[in-house]
């Protein structure tokens, strides 16, 4: 295969040096029908995502053996005259066809390399994951030899280099930052085609740029991730609120013990709203016992809004139960919740970071797995969240969600602003995820165009309301949105695209650079 890619880019080089035009189906006239695939099942799975909103199939799809692989296409498509996109797929948990090409580009799939592709330096406290490396695997390369990375995300079975150019978060990030800010050193294949390891000490400008970049300057190939020694169990614990001001409150005054010696912190925080009665007893609430339903009435909430603190202390095996008991009491005590409706289980550390998977596994047993997934993931001002509670969750929401709802904060200053993410500009803010499946199922709440309009009716509220939401995996049709998304750092994401990708082959899926063919790349030589 790389002989094979080799010839090709001998070829395509000479051609486009003498002036010619390179069309992308000639690649196939150079005897590329390996890992560079026009398979009807590879292009089909290249053509959607989790979101199953947008189907687009791409001219081929490459399989990498190498990072040299991507680099040599990469040239080639940089170098053509004609031209041809290129875009990164790890799992395919875009939402928007973001990892998506047209008819003229080739999807880069990342996962399934065939080869071990996770190197741990235990004494160094790091590992060196290739991009398309799915958390699951890289936690348990990793537990063999009891160290793990310390930043997640709730879904596992995601890519490294997917998570890593959109952030990476999840109950971890309020004392650890997000998954970008624990990351040593990458490489990474530029627009160009120039493969370059950079850090935060060297090509430190690429570092920042592909660090929740959404694809836009570079195909992460390998990443350095920070790891720390892992624990063995951990004490899961839910509490339901009717108050949201004293949810809020707790979330909040628990982020702030960030600093705090480990015996004095919970280790993971986050939260969920409740509108509708049903999720409290199914899905990401499994954890609740199906033979003692809880009901929201049955908790005088006074109102039809729930929400619940979920927390987590880590702990090893050997730990003493008293201690740990102790530990997680004094930090209970300082909490506002609604009495009696504490639930709390005990289990491995790996269930608990695998939790989503198995909700996943009983989902796909009855059909709804595979199904639309309209999503909105915002970012939303810690001033602005009790706004946002009143219109959103007390009003445009109604009493059916199809899915969770997830509500917790973060600090900023676990955050880099020079990486490519855009957040909310004040030291705390929320994330809030409107995780839900469209099904058709004969209520008319459910359908896929109900929820896009509640979504659509969520992010006009935002806007009419002056609440500067910032999305999370950000999904717009024009630059103009886009502009507005990044707001002053617009400048500076003109500006590294223009150095790393300077004729937009990358990512052309998420809509912010229309690819510029036609110009001679030699120019910019």
């Amino acid at each position: 295969m790389a002989t094979k890619l080799l010839l090709l880019f001998a070829i395509c080089r000479l051609i486009t040096i003498v002036g010619l035009t390179l069309n992308p189906t000639d690649l196939f006239q150079f005897g590329i029908h390996g890992q560079l695939s026009t398979d009807a099942h590879d292009i089909k799975s290249a053509s959607v995502d989790f979101g199953k909103l947008t189907h687009s199939e791409p001219l081929a799809v490459l399989h990498p053996s190498s990072t040299s692989d991507v680099a040599k296409l990469l040239r080639l498509a940089y170098e053509s005259t004609h031209g041809f996109v290129v875009s990164a797929r790890g799992h395919g948990h875009s939402i928007n066809g973001q990892s998506q090409t047209n008819n003229n580009g080739v999807v880069v799939q990342m996962t399934g390399l065939g080869k071990t592709t996770v190197v741990v330096n235990e004494n160094m406290m790091y590992v060196d994951v290739w991009g398309g490396e799915l958390w699951i695997d890289v936690l348990k390369s990793t537990l063999r030899y009891g160290l793990a990375p310390k930043s997640w995300t709730d879904y596992l079975y995601l890519s490294v280099g997917g998570t890593l150019s959109n952030a990476g978060i999840s109950g971890q990030a309020f004392n650890h930052g997000p998954q970008i800010s624990n990351v040593h050193e990458m490489d990474v294949v530029t627009g160009r085609g120039d493969i370059l390891t950079c850090s935060m000490d060297h090509n430190q400008e690429l570092f920042h740029s592909v660090l929740g970049g959404l694809g836009q300057f570079g195909i992460i190939t390998r990443a350095r991730i920070a790891l720390e020694p892992s624990p063995q169990m951990v004490r899961w614990i839910r509490v339901l609120y009717s108050n949201f001001s004293a949810f809020t409150h707790d979330q909040e005054y628990l982020i702030s013990l960030h600093d705090r010696p480990q015996s004095q912190k919970f280790d993971y925080i986050e939260g969920f709203v409740i509108v509708d009665e049903g999720l409290i007893n199914n899905w990401r609430s499994s954890f609740f016992s199906p033979n003692n339903p809880v009901k929201i009435t049955s908790l005088g909430a006074g109102g039809n809004v729930l929400y619940c603190l979920e927390i987590t202390k880590n702990y090893h095996k050997g730990a003493d139960p008293e201690a740990v008991d102790q530990e997680v009491e004094a930090l209970l005590k300082k909490l506002n919740y609604i009495p009696a409706s504490m639930f709390t289980t005990d289990l491995p550390y790996v269930d608990f970071l695998d939790r989503v998977h198995t909700a996943e596994l009983k989902l796909r047993s009855k059909g709804l797995w595979e199904v639309p997934h309209p999503w909105l993931n915002l970012f939303v001002p810690k001033s602005r969240i009790h706004d946002f509670d009143k219109g959103v969750f007390k009003g445009i929401l109604g009493n059916k969600t199809s899915g969770p709802i997830l509500i917790y904060p973060m600090n900023k200053n676990k955050w880099d602003d020079r990486s490519s993410v855009v957040t909310p500009n004040e030291d705390v803010f929320y994330l809030v995820a409107l995780l839900r499946s469209a099904l058709d199922n004969g209520e008319e709440t459910l359908t896929l165009k109900h929820l896009s309009d509640e979504n659509r009716k969520i992010l006009n509220f935002c806007k009419e309301s002056k609440i500067e939401v910032k999305q999370y995996l950000p999904h717009y049709t024009t630059q103009k949105e886009w502009m507005d998304h990044y707001g002053d750092k617009w400048s500076q994401i003109s500006r590294r695209k223009l150095e790393f990708d300077p004729r937009h082959i990358l990512a052309t899926g998420q809509r912010i650079f229309e690819p510029s063919f036609g110009s001679d790349p030699r120019s910019s030589w």
